[in-house]
């Protein structure tokens, strides 16, 4: 038999002091959240029944949406976004991938595997997906479906065309799959208006909810093409139809994550009190003091105001120091975790939900300062940080 192994307890295992998380994703997660992910309840009772439904109704509201097609998965972000895929491609289909980084790039890969006929537009690093680029190729190529992302997490890019890109495929009889991930509840997404056919978030970022349960939401049109597909998905756990039975008729799909749905169920609560429109200006508020923070420090940022995401910040690596150290020493010294990227030049620091609050914020920048001054960078921390409570101070409507 083998013998039991000697490890040492979590508590031996996490930092004594807890890092201030501050990447781009998982975000800090409020106390009321925590405590909801504490519990276990029967996953098939009358009480989550009540809870789906009532979770269902606060994100249509997020979702801006009157379809009635909410699902939960059981997975990261990533799984809703194969599930979107899953279910509204089959061989043959013919699917555009807009790609600003690397989650379009997933959605292509994604794709591809479920046998559809994959184009790619490779929008340049830093720029965000331009209208009549993505006509082009919907009037030679035709595709069935087009998939795009409102904000790349990974080269912190915002597609800003992107309600004039969804109701432009819609004209073009396309089914549009947009990830939000790390912008749901954070900006403005309406999902109806905008003629979007499928929504994909995760928990763990703008809705300030646990890592692992993430949220999906189908049009009426994309419901019809679910149920008129040739043959059934692939994908067994992330079979729409199959999570109707759970999500829509209270019956067994597979055992449900409890504690994650809880926890999800008070992370739309907390959004739905706080209402979107406040939400909105908290997050560009204190993004755009952050952003003004940063350079007034003397740091630059990678992608131009235009095409930039507020969600996530990117700021460029100076000459002479590697971003890994910059990750490195901002958590062992300062113990808060800022980003690195995926082959870009850049670290990145998350403003979604619990990251946006004052405190985090000049705790980070300050950490921020000190760790490039550590490293041998030329940096003004007391103006950053000066800039940053005048930005603070500052109102967007003003």
């Amino acid at each position: 038999m083998i013998t039991a192994p000697q490890v040492d307890s979590l508590n031996l295992v996490l930092p004594s002091e807890p890092l201030l998380m501050m990447g781009a994703g998982p975000v800090p997660i409020p106390h009321s959240v925590a405590q909801a992910n504490s519990i276990v309840i029967n996953h098939l009772g009358d009480t989550m029944a009540k809870v789906i439904h009532q979770m269902k109704e606060m994100a249509r509201y997020v979702f801006q949406t009157e379809s009635r097609w909410i699902l939960g998965v059981a997975g990261p972000g990533s799984a809703a976004m194969e599930m979107s895929v899953a279910n509204l491609v089959y061989p043959g289909t013919r699917v555009l991938c807009v790609c600003n980084g690397y989650f379009g790039k997933r959605f292509a890969d994604m794709s591809t595997r479920l046998g559809g006929v994959v184009e790619t537009l490779n929008v340049p690093d830093g720029e965000a997906a331009q209208v009549a680029a993505v006509r082009e190729h919907l009037e030679r190529f035709k595709p069935e479906v087009l998939t795009i992302a409102q904000g790349e997490t990974s080269s912190t890019v915002f597609n800003r065309h992107l309600p004039q890109i969804t109701r432009m495929a819609a004209e073009y009889g396309c089914y549009v799959i947009v990830d939000a991930v790390c912008t749901l509840s954070t900006m403005p997404l309406e999902m109806d208006n905008w003629k979007i056919d499928a929504v994909v978030s995760g928990g763990q970022k703008g809705l300030s909810s646990i890592p692992g349960v993430s949220l999906i939401a189908f049009s009426e049109r994309a419901w019809d093409r679910i149920n008129s597909r040739p043959a059934a998905p692939p994908h067994w756990c992330l079979d729409a139809k199959l999570a109707e039975n759970f999500w829509h008729n209270a019956s067994y799909h597979y055992t449900a994550p409890v504690s994650g749905i809880l926890a999800l169920h008070e992370a739309l609560h907390l959004v739905c009190k706080e209402t979107l429109e406040a939400r909105f200006e908290r997050h560009l508020r204190c993004s755009l003091g952050l952003q003004r923070g940063i350079e007034a420090m003397g740091l630059s940022l990678f992608a131009p105001a235009e095409s930039r995401l507020n969600s996530v910040v990117g700021i460029n690596v100076p000459d002479g120091i590697k971003g890994a150290d910059i990750c490195k020493q901002i958590s062992l010294k300062y113990r808060v975790e800022i980003a690195g990227s995926f082959g870009l030049n850049i670290v990145r620091i998350g403003q979604m939900g619990e990251q946006c609050r004052e405190h985090n914020l000049f705790r980070t920048l300050h950490a921020l300062g000190s760790t490039m001054k550590d490293l041998g960078a030329d940096v003004d921390v007391a103006s950053g940080v000066a800039e940053l409570e005048r930005g603070l101070q500052h109102s967007i409507s003003a």
